[in-house]
């Protein structure tokens, strides 16, 4: 079965083949050190700045998002959210939730943030954004965003869950205090992880603030980390892989990693690019392309691609679930894979099914 979700994706043999043995006990010398090196390569392929920290929350990256939002921000800030689609609305959800004082910038689904929906918003202190809105497909003008946010003292806190490794990310550059990604996206390893960066600015705050959860605790993850460790028993086998798949990336390159990414998805919508879909995103990430059929019928697509020709599509969810549906370009995916994939769909539209 042709894995084309955008997470949990396709694994590299090599990643896989960790999964076979029993779970070891983890606290270790020798796990410490591997903790070690994947703080140091993550912080490394950000290029986060100088003294800033990563830890490893053992959840989605949901509970990266929450976690920030419970320790970075405070009841003092005020909060810019973008919400252009499901993950978005998800920020503006969990701002609710702890009682941030927010202000919800929307966007269309699939529609590029412009520059003058953040006019007035200038005396706000924090900044959350989801760097790619993995439901649409779109990846949001960045460089717009860092430029508003340091001009005007604004801390960002990126959701880079499906850009990392997947598209141009330089915390140093956005000035990004907080980047979150996770295990299953473009890493390609099991789920259970949720990374996230933090430079020193959002070490400030998160030492400042007030405790308010104990297993999403930043606080005591950083305590931790500094002997290598985690406070409570984590996704012990996809750290192990994480720390495997970090090494073969040090090996390449980043940059190769973006660019193998960017042929996938360049090379897949060229090949369908006779078929009668829209592609929603004004701007387009690496990691996924969101397709809006002409004739409609979005979940009978999924299901066929899925029952006829062993490859899973991405469906969306809501009011979108028959409307849209996604192919990711992240994982362990080959030109093989991606061709499969593209006749498939070229048989479909044969057979009248588009």
């Amino acid at each position: 079965m042709l894995n084309f979700t955008v997470g949990p994706v396709m694994s590299d043999p090599d990643i896989i083949e960790i999964a076979n043995h029993s779970t070891p006990y983890f606290r270790t010398s020798e796990f410490s050190d591997i903790m070690k090196q994947n703080e140091k390569l993550l912080l490394e392929f950000l290029n986060a700045p100088e003294k800033s920290r990563a830890v490893f929350l053992t959840a989605s990256g949901t509970g990266s998002m929450e976690s920030a939002v419970m320790n970075i921000l405070n009841d003092d800030d005020r909060v810019i959210v973008v919400n252009g689609g499901s993950f978005g609305r998800r920020f503006v959800e969990l701002c609710e939730l702890h009682h941030r004082n927010y202000t919800e910038v929307k966007c269309e689904f699939g529609h590029q943030l412009k520059k003058e929906q953040l006019d007035g918003l200038e005396k706000h202190t924090a900044f959350l954004i989801n760097m790619h809105e993995t439901s649409s497909g779109v990846l949001y003008d960045m460089k717009m965003v860092s430029d508003f946010c340091q001009q005007n003292g604004i801390i960002l806190i990126v959701d880079a869950i499906s850009a990392f490794l997947s598209d141009e990310l330089d915390m140093t550059e956005l000035g990004a205090a907080v980047v979150i990604t996770g295990s299953q996206k473009a890493l390609a390893v099991q789920p259970g992880i949720s990374l996230m960066a933090l430079t020193p600015e959002a070490l400030e705050r998160i030492e400042k603030n007030k405790e308010a959860c104990m297993y999403l605790s930043i606080k005591e993850a950083l305590k931790n980390g500094e002997r290598g460790q985690t406070p409570f028993t984590p996704a012990v086998m996809t750290l192990l892989q994480i720390n495997r798949r970090l090494k073969k990336i040090s090996e390449s390159g980043v940059k190769n990693e973006q660019k193998i990414i960017a042929s996938v998805a360049e090379e897949f919508r060229r090949g369908i690019k006779d078929l009668p879909f829209k592609i929603v995103a004004e701007s387009r990430s690496n990691a996924v392309t969101c397709l809006k059929p002409n004739n409609g019928g979005a979940k009978e697509i999924v299901r066929i691609l899925k029952d006829e020709y062993d490859i899973w599509a991405c469906p969306n969810g809501g009011e979108m679930s028959d409307a849209v549906f996604r192919i990711g370009h992240i994982g362990y995916i080959t030109k093989e894979d991606n061709a499969r994939l593209i006749n498939a769909l070229h048989d479909m539209y044969r057979r009248g099914l588009l």
